[in-house]
């Protein structure tokens, strides 16, 4: 045993003489002697002699930390590390009075994102008692949990965190956590948990947590000091050998998030000096680079002599502190770093500094005496560490933590050798690699000194509004491709995103020549698949890229969107067109969305206002039109059950072409430049002939009807009121827009004042005019309690007759509408995604370029004769058909007597349930 003792000793003292000689190190002469032990139920035993002193050291650790959370349950690992300490079923007291009992030093346990442990040094002489508690807190540990044990550390853990964020920038690690994982990442969530996930911890979930990942095989026992292995071997398999293995644990793969771009936040706590901290997404605990950037840290801020230090706080004196480090964990890293700016310095040139050294650090790598320095320090901290048998950094530890996650207890050496092995060129490339990519900046600020100071402001009546400014639109520059394809681009500068909008002139309106749903299903199923890359690979190029890409069908068109980054364009336009282009409409994929969308179907039929939306269109234009199918697009049950992959093939052929298509564009992007890419990626897309779309004079049957759909024990009934009026384009659509702002758009709209706020029948009621290339639908809308149905078509009716007689809109009226027009234009239009949508609606309706530049002037100069008079065109009360849905039990007695022409009930299909019921019977029967 004395050798083991010696080894150690001679490995310092040849360290310590090539440290003077200036010697390489050598990581060979570190050996750390043990011996691995495996029981039958899977734990992992490892025994370290070390006999300079009567004592032993205990390091127990679980492979389980936060990471094995799921979201909406964070904390838990945490949180059941405390509950450990209260008490086992066998010794139901407080773990750390019997430690203390026993002279029991360097007792803790701690959690992280990756693995749990406990440890504690006793006296040899203790060490049965040790395995005692600490085998039955493994193994029988459930029946001492009980309710008032979990509500007293869960308090507990609630106050730790609320001390710990109670620290000065102690809310930046919450913040650092979610810049740097997405949501759902195993690391989004900080190891302590959030309030409301502690606040909903049951004992069950506590249990469930103990029987998932406390298993004797998903544990690693290192024991070291002044022990025998064999013996110690036989006192952990007596104690710990009947403990069941435990379910099997998947281990989670290396999931590093890749950052394209910088992102910065900025917080404000008390505290005396601004902190500015700079993090990077790097490599998993373990890997080579991992082992670089420690050394990396090293040079930018261990001792007087590091770059960071030196510069900041030594040389220029504007930093009183400065911090880096490599937080390593099992899939994924951060390299972090930051400097505490001195009151009244500025926070902005400390962080040029600091990005200026690691550019230098980037471009040229460390001087060979640094990376000696940084070296001979990482061997003598680690040497240190074999001092000690226990606690962190020591003997059992490394062990342990070695075993854990490598499963080899003697991964150190490879560590090691790493260090020893890494070259000027090695930790420059590993720099270089991941330090040049997107990083996070925060910044924390000091709470600012508030005072008051007096007011002259007169109270006793609002100010008066000043002129608003005019809102400014972007000039639309136009192109086409060699194809046929139409290019739309709004250059707007300053703002790192790009938003591009692919439109078919297809949509809804095409089911007519096919069967209902079809464009529905075409569109969902474009981008699950291409040639080359499966839905979850296109899903995670999006990711990677910083890019989001759906396909969908409206009533007048189909689209492909894509919203990405400016540096990412070029790759995010390539798979753009590779989905466009390349579709390989998945078997598996079209069975699945197809599915999905009858359940859309039936989850429709079963909402009031989706059953009405459904039925109206078939009603308002009748058979046979384009716009006669459901609203909605997803088509019926029995024509979606028929469709096939060919089907949808057959519509990806006939519409998707690049004659029949604009791509609108926005954002910081040249149109010679976004011309030549978008050449090289569509040019040899292929033109073809696309069928005319006949929008014939609609053949409306009914007016003054209602058409009741029966929604047993419905506690409202929704009401659909309307009929068909000029197209976009055929009267002014600025002054339609004021009219229905007036009559039912905005929240002070006549409609939703008379129905909600003076009589209390709905919770909001209103009215529109909806888009469509051809007549569009005005429309009343109106969910209403059961037994104010009949009382509120009344009021309805009342509403659109007088505001065309004998209560036109007020000058009054059309000032307040068009004041609040003009002022939310600019708020309106603040994304890249607001302008092409903006885009988008002059491209569909054919409008002039520059109708949204000379927008705000058109409403200025709105006259009310201009919107009575587009009022008397478009409201037309004899023409309202009128659509019901609610309980037919409860609102039928009423309806006869609201003069109806007819009463006709239909299904969720919009079929008629029976012949038509005139209005002067008492009821209506099936």
């Amino acid at each position: 045993m004395k050798k083991i003792v010696l080894c150690i000793s001679l490995v310092v003292f040849m360290v310590g003489t090539s440290l003077a000689q200036d010697f390489e190190f050598s990581s060979d002469q570190i050996d750390l002697k043990f011996e691995r032990f495996v029981l039958p139920n899977g734990l992992t035993l490892l025994v370290h002699e070390d006999h300079k002193a009567p004592i032993a050291a205990v390091n127990v650790w679980y492979h389980v930390g936060s990471k094995n959370e799921k979201l909406g349950k964070s904390g838990f690992a945490h949180l059941f590390e405390h509950l450990m300490f209260n008490g086992s079923e066998n010794f139901n007291d407080d773990y750390f009075q019997a430690l203390e009992r026993i002279g029991g030093t360097d007792l803790n346990g701690t959690t992280n994102s990756d693995r749990t442990n406990y440890f504690q040094n006793v006296p040899t002489s203790a060490l049965d008692q040790v395995l005692f508690l600490e085998s039955d807190r493994m193994g029988h540990l459930l029946g001492a949990i009980d309710q008032a044990k979990l509500d007293e550390q869960r308090g507990v853990v609630q106050n730790e965190k609320r001390q710990g964020e109670n620290q000065p920038y102690g809310k930046q690690w919450e913040l650092l956590t979610k810049a740097m994982y997405p949501k759902g990442h195993p690391y989004s969530w900080t190891v302590i948990g959030e309030m409301e996930d502690l606040n909903a911890a049951s004992l069950e979930d506590v249990q469930e947590w103990f029987k998932a990942y406390y298993g004797a095989a998903n544990a690693v026992i290192a024991i070291a000091g002044d022990v025998d292995p064999q013996d110690v071997h036989k006192k952990v398999l007596d104690y710990f050998g009947d403990i069941p293995s435990g379910p099997t644990v998947m281990r989670q793969e290396v999931n590093i998030p890749e950052k394209v771009t910088d992102s910065y936040q900025v917080y404000e706590d008390r505290v005396p000096e601004a902190r500015i901290l700079l993090a990077w997404n790097t490599p998993e605990f373990g890997n080579q680079e991992d082992i670089h950037f420690d050394l990396i840290s090293a040079i930018l801020t261990s001792g007087k002599n590091s770059r960071l230090y030196k510069r900041l706080v030594y040389d220029e004196q504007l930093a009183s502190s400065v911090v880096s480090f490599q937080s390593s964990s099992e899939i994924a890293s951060n390299f972090i770093t930051w400097a505490n700016v001195k009151p009244g310095g500025d926070a902005e040139r400390v962080q040029e500094i600091m990005e200026e050294e690691l550019a230098k650090l980037i471009k040229d790598g460390p001087t060979e005496k640094e990376l000696k320095r940084v070296k001979a320090s990482y061997f003598s901290s680690f040497i240190k560490g074999l001092e000690r048998i226990g606690g962190f950094g020591g003997v059992s530890d490394i062990l342990a933590s070695n075993q854990t996650y490598f499963g080899d207890a003697g991964y150190y050496k490879t560590v090691l050798k790493y260090v020893e092995d890494a070259t000027i060129a090695d930790v420059q490339a590993t720099a270089k690699k991941w330090l040049t990519k997107g990083k996070h900046v925060l910044l924390c600020k000091p709470f600012p000194e508030y005072t008051v100071t007096e007011s002259s402001v007169d109270r006793s009546k609002l100010p008066e509004v000043g002129e608003a400014k005019s809102s400014v639109f972007p000039e639309l520059q136009r192109d086409k491709l060699s194809n046929g394809l139409n290019i739309v681009l709004a250059k707007r500068t300053g703002v790192p995103t790009v938003v591009m909008n692919l439109m078919f002139d297809a949509g809804y309106k095409t089911d007519y020549l096919s069967s209902p749903g079809t464009a529905a299903l075409a569109m969902n199923l474009l981008d699950e698949g291409t040639k080359e890359l499966n839905s979850l690979e296109i899903n995670e190029r999006l990711q990677l890229l910083g890019a989001s890409l759906y396909s969908y069908s409206n009533q007048d068109n189909s689209n492909v969107y894509l919203n990405t980054l400016k540096p990412s364009l070029n790759a995010s336009i390539d798979l753009f067109a590779d989905v466009v282009l390349n579709p390989a409409f998945p078997e598996k994929e079209f069975i699945r969305l197809k599915e999905e969308q009858i359940n859309t179907i039936n989850q429709e039929k079963s909402q009031p206002v989706s059953m009405a939306l459904r039925v109206m269109n078939k009603y308002l234009y009748g058979e046979g039109h384009p716009y006669s199918n459901p609203y909605t697009g997803t088509g019926y049950v029995e024509t979606v059950n028929k469709l096939t992959k060919s089907d949808v093939e057959a519509f990806y052929k006939t519409w998707i072409r690049p004659n029949n298509a604009t791509l609108v564009v926005t954002g910081d992007v040249e149109m010679k430049d976004l011309k030549n890419k978008l050449e090289k990626a569509f040019g040899k897309w292929k033109k073809a002939t696309v069928p005319t779309i006949n929008f014939e004079t609609p053949k409306v049957n009914s007016k003054n009807t209602l058409y009741l759909m029966d929604r047993p024990e419905s506690e409202q009934s929704v009401i659909l009121a309307g009929h068909l009026t000029e197209k976009y384009g055929d009267v002014s659509q600025i002054a339609l827009e004021q009219m229905v702002s007036i009559l039912g758009g905005d929240f002070t709209s006549r409609i939703n004042m008379n129905l909600r706020e003076d009589k209390h029948w709905a919770y909001g009621a209103s009215g529109f005019v909806m888009g469509a290339k051809a007549e569009r639908p005005f429309i009343m809308y109106a969910p209403v309690q059961t037994d104010k149905s009949a009382e509120s078509v009344t009021e309805l009716r009342k509403e659109i007759a007088e505001f065309i007689s004998t209560r036109p809109v007020t000058q009054e009226e059309l000032d307040k509408v068009k004041t609040n027009q003009i002022l939310s234009l600019p708020g309106q239009w603040e994304t890249n995604s607001a302008v092409n949508q903006s885009i988008v609606n002059i491209v569909k309706y054919n409008l002039s370029d520059d109708y949204y530049q000379t927008y705000d002037s058109n409403v200025r100069n709105l006259s009310l004769d201009e919107v009575r008079s587009v009022s008397k065109k478009v409201v037309q009360p004899e023409k309202v058909n009128w659509f019901m849905v609610g309980d037919r039990a409860k609102i039928a007695e009423n309806l006869d007597a609201l003069g109806f022409d007819a009463i006709i009930e239909i299904d969720a299909d919009g079929n008629p349930k029976m012949p038509a019921v005139k209005t002067n019977t008492t009821d209506i029967k099936n």
